[in-house]
């Protein structure tokens, strides 16, 4: 030991020490310069659950942290969505995602490594701080491939939705829309809300609106404008198009006699909507397949681009190919579930197929004729989940069917998970119509060349009572309560609530339908029996031609 330590001279135990001292130094100033943090991993952002099997070695702090930042942001963005889409507080409760066919879609899994709490914390303020209005939350690129879930993290106070994202390229997360459950839910337990959007930067726009750009150039918002007289109008003579259009749907065919309200075409405010024409709908739709999938109305909207398409003209060559979307009438109904015709000179399908709630519908004992179904509100309509790989443009609505006696009357049991929840009929139906525009929107990724829109709901105009309580539309004086529509946010804030930051289009057709009160079927029929007024659906040609003009102009 002599002149030493442990044979170490005192010259090389010197150098020794200035090497930690300048390693510790190092250290220090990686953390602490920006520059050199800067060559760090990239931060985690907020809503991501990791698939790291060993996340707890990794990080020094327990996870129970990460989930109380994400909930203080979530909520606070909660609020301001209930405020911008006018939803009940009561029709809104949590959301319980099972492992349904509408939460296992198959998209990609994220795989970032885990940073601390502190690190998580700070990325969720730097979003908020320079995120854009409607688009709050973005991650990493990801990559891998898996399906996707839902997993449920709680606060003390309100459920918080984290999801297990897969995607392909930039994640986002949108809009946690969440809100305390209704008395009836409270009972129970039962946490339902609209889902979480969940979109992939290969199919997001900027945000989802009533306009329409080209190259990001804003060009047109089709929901705002008025209606003008146009003695080009109507597109098709309401004496003819038997070939398409209902009897009961065709007003010249009744004791009308006043049709001025034939002659009125909607002008979009600042620009001109295309002139429709039938043999331009076709070109632009070669080799291509239009499903409208929806209620009555939907029905009305199929016949409506029929009759535009001939011009009320009968055509022999349309081909009539419901067998090959299972649309026949089977024993015993009135009518098949939906219709599907082929214009064999371009190839061009236009089909419907009637799904009145959007849900999946399935029959609780299949034996049983008299049986109830279960009413999956998390799941999409088989018919879809079949077919929309056929499909180039699909047009989605629902709305007319969400009440009780609807409910009673078709024997459908609400289902959620896979098994029965009691949930109030306002919150059931904000849960399917944000349930199925997200399942709608993780599928256009798979599908690049389809245009998906979902329409707001259509306008009823009974006054002095209800469709059974004697309720009128008698009115014969076109646009008797006004002529323009100026606001610029939609009268359905339901729908533009789902449709907000999604891919799938917003066809907003409710305020300027408002306007239409004259243009319902109301007391006529051809039988002339009396009964109670029809001031739900339209008559064709009417108001419905004017929704599949605003369509074409955006195909």
């Amino acid at each position: 030991m002599k002149g030493g330590f442990y044979g170490l001279k005192a010259k090389e135990l010197s150098l020794i020490l200035i090497a930690l001292v300048c390693t510790s130094i190092l250290i220090w100033a990686w953390e602490k310069t920006p520059v050199l943090t800067s060559l760090l991993p990239p931060r985690l952002s907020p809503g991501i659950v990791l698939n790291t099997p060993h996340a707890s070695s990794v990080s020094s702090k327990p996870h129970k942290n990460v989930n109380e930042d994400i909930s203080s942001v979530v909520q606070k963005e909660t609020v301001n969505e209930q405020n911008e889409q006018h939803f009940d507080a009561e029709d809104q409760t949590g959301l319980k995602k099972s492992t349904s066919e509408i939460g296992n879609v198959e998209m990609n899994v994220i795989k970032t490594p885990l940073v601390n709490n502190e690190d998580i914390s700070a990325g969720v303020e730097k979003e908020i701080r320079d995120g854009e209005k409607k688009q709050r939350f973005s991650t990493a690129a990801p990559t891998g491939d898996a399906k996707s879930s839902i997993e449920i993290s709680k606060t003390d106070t309100n459920v918080v939705k984290t999801p297990v994202v897969k995607k392909e390229e930039g994640a986002t997360l949108e809009r946690v829309a969440e809100g305390k459950s209704g008395s009836e839910l409270a009972d129970k337990s039962v946490d339902i809300v609209a889902p979480v959007n969940f979109t992939s930067s290969s199919v997001r726009g900027k945000e989802n609106s009533n306009f329409t750009t080209v190259k990001g150039k804003q060009v047109c918002n089709y929901a705002k404008g008025k209606w003008v007289n146009d003695d080009r109008r109507p597109l098709y003579s309401g004496f003819g198009c038997k070939q398409w259009l209902s009897g009961m749907w065709a007003c010249r065919l009744t004791q009308r006699t006043d049709f001025a309200y034939e002659k009125l075409r909607w002008q979009p405010k600042n620009c001109e909507m295309e002139e429709f024409t039938g043999s331009k709908f076709l070109r632009r739709m070669q080799d291509k397949t239009l499903a409208f999938v929806g209620d009555s109305l939907g029905r009305q909207q199929f016949q409506s681009l029929m009759c535009m398409i001939t011009g009320g003209e009968e055509r022999t060559d349309v081909v009539d190919v419901g067998r090959e979307y299972g649309l026949v009438k089977a024993r015993g109904s009135i009518r098949p579930d939906g219709w599907a015709y082929r214009f064999p000179s371009t190839n061009t399908t236009i089909l419907y197929y009637w799904s009145a709630s959007l849900c999946d519908l399935e029959p609780i004992d299949i034996a049983n004729p008299a049986t109830d179904y279960a009413m999956h509100l998390d799941r999409p309509p088989a018919f879809l989940r079949h077919f929309l790989h056929k499909f180039d443009v699909l047009v989605l609505n629902t709305g007319h069917h969400w009440n009780s006696g609807k409910l009673r009357k078709n024997r459908w049991i609400v289902h959620v998970g896979g098994v029965p929840k009691p949930i109030d009929i306002a919150g059931a139906k904000n849960f399917t119509i944000y349930s199925i525009v997200n399942w709608v929107n993780s599928q256009l990724p798979k599908y690049p060349g389809l245009k998906a829109f979902y329409r707001s709901i259509s306008p009823r105009h009974f006054f002095n009572g209800d469709w059974n309580t004697g309720g009128t539309c008698d009115n014969t004086t076109p646009l008797a309560g006004g002529k323009e529509v100026l606001q610029d946010s939609s009268d359905d804030p339901l729908a533009a609530g789902a449709v907000q930051g999604m891919a799938v289009k917003f066809l907003d057709i409710t305020a300027l339908s408002q306007l239409r009160d004259e243009g319902h079927i109301s007391r006529y029929s051809i039988k002339a029996t009396p009964g109670m007024q029809d001031c739900l659906h339209w008559c064709l040609p009417g108001v419905p031609d004017t929704w599949n003009e605003i369509i074409f102009a955006q195909l």
